[in-house]
């Protein structure tokens, strides 16, 4: 059986991105493609606060993961 034999790179095959608090998707983007990824997967995870009422959601947080292009 052969062995691949596998490219080293200093950079991870998949890697996420947050996107900013004053950054809008088109510049995480943007951001995504300079550092040479191509997006795969968008997450949205809420985001919660303790109020004597108990949990309250108070926003989201977008998560790109990206693969990197060949």
């Amino acid at each position: 059986m052969r062995k691949r034999k596998e490219k080293q790179s200093d950079q991870p095959l998949k890697k996420k991105f947050i996107v900013g608090d004053h950054e809008t998707l088109t510049q995480c983007l943007e951001r995504m493609k300079r550092e040479g990824y191509a997006p795969v997967r968008r997450t949205e995870k809420p985001i919660f606060r303790e109020t004597s009422k108990g949990p309250a959601c108070i926003g989201s947080q977008c998560i790109l993961e990206g693969r990197r292009m060949p």
